[in-house]
């Protein structure tokens, strides 16, 4: 009888011991999940202050209490990326794509990094993944081919775009610059009679058309626009996005000379089309909105002027 009291005691004990190692357990597992929300949601705070190192010893304290958090890895990527640490940005990612190989998020915010170092080559292979998961992605996977140079490429894919009937207002305007750009090198040099004032131009497109540097052929568009050369700002800008097919500002000076030519549709063609390279450049961005704005001015879209020319004010605003 006192043997059965005894091992009632021991049993009664141990449930007891169990319950309340339970119960610590499950105290512990909330205030550490508390602990991680409150700073998590710090570090979201910091980041959308722009302080990003803030943001990521708040994460590195969310990583310790949970070292396996996608969402964890996914904002450190992101903080690391806009601190321009783009190893420790791919590193993160591809820690959170091992979990989710097929998250369209990661896989997007992947190409973004890519991006942002200019290797667009490895970008285009993972947005490929993404328009496999996504197929409505893949006018994103035609602008990297442009941004890569890879015409003939992009020339396919349109074709293979149109084919499944996947073409939207953007793919058009991909398709019809590579047509001008096509009508272009089939034109014969735009011969400008200039006079002797414009010597200086003339050196300057002769050192451009044995060295094709960048820092020359803006010269030479800036001068065409001060001396009212549209025609010329139009040919040369043109031209120079076969070989600079990433760069805005030559999107901006073409469809600024279209607009001074009085060919708005072809302006808001190619101003659309430029305005997807402006990246983190707020006055750039406006600079385009501000001719966009011209452009349906001039087919007289009052509504759609006055849209543009105040996205291009609250823009300026924020400087």
């Amino acid at each position: 009888m006192k043997t059965k009291k005894l091992n009632n005691y021991l049993l009664g004990g141990i449930v007891l011991i169990s319950s309340f190692t339970y119960a610590q357990k499950m105290n512990t597992l909330e205030e550490n999940n508390l602990k991680f929300q409150t700073y998590f949601f710090e570090a979201l705070k910091q980041k959308a202050i722009k302080n990003y190192t803030k943001a990521i010893e708040n994460l590195e304290k969310c990583y310790e209490i949970d070292s396996l958090n996608i969402a964890v890895e996914f904002e450190f990527s992101k903080n690391e990326l806009l601190l321009k640490n783009y190893a420790e940005a791919i590193f993160f990612i591809d820690k959170a794509l091992v979990k989710e190989p097929k998250n369209n998020y990661l896989l997007k915010h992947k190409v973004v990094i890519y991006k942002a170092q200019g290797n667009f080559k490895d970008a285009i292979e993972i947005q490929k993944k993404v328009v496999e998961i996504q197929p409505k992605n893949i006018d994103e996977l035609l602008l990297l081919y442009f941004q890569n140079k890879d015409f003939i490429k992009a020339e396919k894919l349109i074709v293979e775009i149109e084919k499944k009937a996947f073409s939207t207002q953007r793919i058009k305007r991909f398709k019809k610059y590579l047509e001008n750009r096509k009508l272009l090198d089939k034109k014969a040099n735009v011969n400008i009679t200039s006079s002797f004032s414009d010597i200086n131009l003339k050196i300057l497109k002769e050192a451009y058309n044995q060295k094709k540097e960048y820092k020359i052929l803006i010269e030479i568009l800036k001068r065409e626009l001060k001396k009212e050369l549209f025609e010329a700002l139009y040919n040369d800008s043109l031209q120079a996005l076969e070989l600079f097919p990433a760069q805005p500002y030559l999107y901006k000076m073409n469809g600024l000379a279209l607009n001074k030519l009085g060919k708005y549709n072809e302006a808001i063609d190619v101003l659309t089309l430029g305005i997807d390279f402006v990246i983190d450049n707020a006055n750039m961005e406006a600079d385009f909105y501000e001719e966009l704005s011209k452009s349906y001015k001039g087919l007289n879209y009052m509504n759609k002027a006055l849209k543009y020319m105040q996205k291009a004010k609250d823009l300026r605003n924020l400087n």
